[in-house]
């Protein structure tokens, strides 16, 4: 495919940004790192939010896209089964001097697709990236923050711990499936990370038993809860009615469903926040 011409628009939204892959790099057993790069990139604009986030677009299998590739143009013109898979990822960098993006993978064996695209990934493969989307910061003013998460928000906690201010407190909790997956992560002094290991349990399980045996600091918080829904159901009806967090002071986001992959995952994600926040709402106005 090529890259669309420059400064293009589609039904007045922005084409997606043509990428080559600059670099590959295996963090862990299960995590690769793709740093993107090339002049489809100028003008990204990342740097806002900390849970900045990009929908990567995967070919399908055989389908033969119109050229410049639009993806507008493809839904018209093709049938669906042959529209480009399309898969979110956090940005955990943005680099608009070297406009270089970067992009952590988890790998599940040659499940998926964008996994397996990663675990496979070579310098020069194309990518065509959509974005970036987000709505998280840290807030300054408040007085300690709970960031918590499966591997899946792991870039956008290690982001958000950058961006704390030095004397910034902050209770952090990373599922993980072992030791093995941990990574190095660069927070102030007054961060404390907490690393638990999923091993053959539930994803979520241990996190939502850690946090709930959390003691509090005191002051304000800001909590930043990403990850697998259900657990994430779980943490915010803990946070709002028996911890009493104020709803502007998260930032809760079901990025994943266990058994369903993001295509089906999609299809229900808005109602059933819509149906879980309507629920946990009611108990905290009704004190239960």
């Amino acid at each position: 495919m090529k890259p669309p011409p420059p400064g293009r628009r589609v039904r007045g939204q922005a084409p997606p940004h043509h990428a080559r892959v600059q670099r590959v790099e295996q963090l862990t057993s299960r995590m690769v790192r793709v740093v993107f790069s090339g002049d489809g990139l100028a003008g990204f604009g990342a740097g806002e939010f900390t849970d900045h986030y990009v929908k990567l677009l995967f070919p399908a299998a055989d389908a033969g896209y119109p050229e410049p590739f639009d993806p507008q143009r493809v839904r018209e013109e093709l049938p669906r089964d042959q529209w480009p898979r399309v898969r979110t990822y956090t940005v955990r960098a943005w680099d608009p001097e070297a406009c270089e993006l970067t992009v952590d993978f988890v790998v599940h064996g040659d499940s998926g697709i964008a996994g397996p695209w990663a675990a496979r990934a070579k310098v020069g493969d194309e990518m065509y990236i959509v974005g970036p989307g987000g709505g998280y910061a840290p807030d300054p003013t408040a007085d300690w923050h709970l960031l918590a998460g499966d591997e899946s928000a792991l870039p956008a906690i290690a982001v958000a711990l950058e961006r704390l201010p030095a004397d910034a407190s902050a209770e952090v909790f990373l599922e993980v499936a072992g030791p093995e997956e941990e990574v190095e992560l660069v927070r102030p002094e007054g961060a404390v990370v907490r690393w638990l290991h999923r091993g053959g349990g539930r994803v979520g399980e241990k996190l939502v038993s850690a946090v709930r045996g959390l003691e509090f600091p005191a002051g304000r918080p800001q909590a930043f809860v990403h990850g697998e829904a259900g657990f994430v159901k779980e943490l915010r009806g803990l946070l709002r009615a028996e911890r009493a967090v104020p709803r502007e002071a998260l930032s809760i986001s079901g990025y994943w469903r266990e058994g369903q992959d993001e295509d089906g995952w999609q299809v229900s994600k808005r109602e059933w926040n819509h149906e879980v926040e309507e629920q946990q709402e009611t108990a905290v106005a009704d004190g239960t």
